[in-house]
């Protein structure tokens, strides 16, 4: 065949080969892989979704658990997967944003080697002691610190998580030292709690907001600049004596490298039919999230502004992966 022939055959072929991927939809099931334990925030979301996501995309979606190393297991595992969209990952800014480049070497890069397609919530942390702790509030807990350097743990996820962040963020503001017990997964955290083994965690709401209705844990302080609906007698660290608090987790519907455009913009627009559902979407905000958008140009500007803020703390506080 001809050259001439070969760019005339190129050129009838691309506008179908466009139709083509402009009308991308899954041929098989699907994966959303989610880095932590089962009863966490990631997974509440991923399995919300997760139906609505079906539906929207004609394939069933299996909600994989693969936790460890901070979330960055089913990060990584996501971010080798064809770019076929028939793997993606729900991510917190503390897997895709922060942990990667503490770690020798770097899993993965997280600008290069992730597609963000949407924001699937943001959601407000919580600090909850057990029902047998002494601090009634914020200031009882802060006091019960100084008097004790480094007597007080809390716990978190893993390290770098957002979990953890907040603690030091909170412990740097008040001048206060406490020991971070780091776990695999948020379940393992909650019972602890809830044993009344660890003296703090600064959690997501959807994680905590049962226990806290039930009387089983006591809510302190929100993380939040402001006061959350659902919960408006709860002060703010803020209003607790720190001006300026704020510390959220968000999650994310990420895809590996390489994803094409149309692709990744058919799982957004699934994304934001999702979380626009009438009865979807009050299910989501009762959970404790605050819906996110389908915009997948927002995700990837939230992936960067976030690293580069949580980069300062982790300066700041010495944070390090061994």
């Amino acid at each position: 065949m001809t050259t001439r022939r070969l760019l005339l055959t190129a050129a009838l072929a691309a506008p179908a080969l466009a139709r083509a991927e402009e009308s991308w939809s899954p041929s098989r099931p699907v994966t959303m892989l989610v880095g932590f334990a089962p009863g966490g925030g990631t997974d509440i979301i991923a399995r919300l979704l997760a139906p609505a996501l079906q539906q929207a995309l004609g394939q069933p979606i299996a909600v994989e658990n693969r936790p460890g190393a901070s979330g960055t297991l089913a990060a990584l595992a996501g971010t080798r997967a064809a770019p076929d969209g028939h793997t993606v990952y729900m991510t917190t800014v503390s897997a895709s944003a922060v942990v990667p480049p503490l770690m020798t070497p770097p899993p993965f890069d997280i600008y290069k080697d992730q597609t963000p397609i949407a924001l699937a919530a943001t959601v407000p942390l919580v600090a909850v002691v057990p029902t047998t702790s002494p601090a009634r509030d914020l200031a009882g807990l802060i006091a019960a610190a100084k008097a004790d350097p480094g007597g007080l743990n809390y716990a978190s996820s893993g390290v770098a998580t957002q979990q953890h962040l907040a603690a030091e963020l909170l412990s740097a503001a008040a001048g206060i030292r406490m020991t971070h017990v780091p776990f695999r997964g948020t379940g393992q955290a909650v019972n602890e709690i809830l044993a009344g083994r660890i003296d703090l965690a600064i959690d997501t709401f959807p994680t905590y907001l049962p226990h806290i209705r039930g009387e089983r844990v006591r809510a302190l302080a929100t993380t939040m600049p402001e006061r959350i609906s659902w919960l408006p007698d709860l002060p703010t660290v803020a209003e607790s004596g720190f001006p300026g608090f704020d510390a959220n987790v968000w999650y994310m519907l990420m895809g590996p490298p390489g994803l094409p455009a149309p692709v990744r913009e058919r799982w957004a627009a699934a994304v934001g039919a999702a979380l626009a559902e009438p009865v979807l979407r009050p299910r989501i905000e009762a959970a404790g999230f605050i819906p996110g958008n389908g915009s997948s140009a927002h995700a990837a500007a939230l992936l960067r502004q976030d690293a580069e803020r949580y980069a300062a703390v982790i300066r700041q506080a010495g944070i390090r992966i061994e």
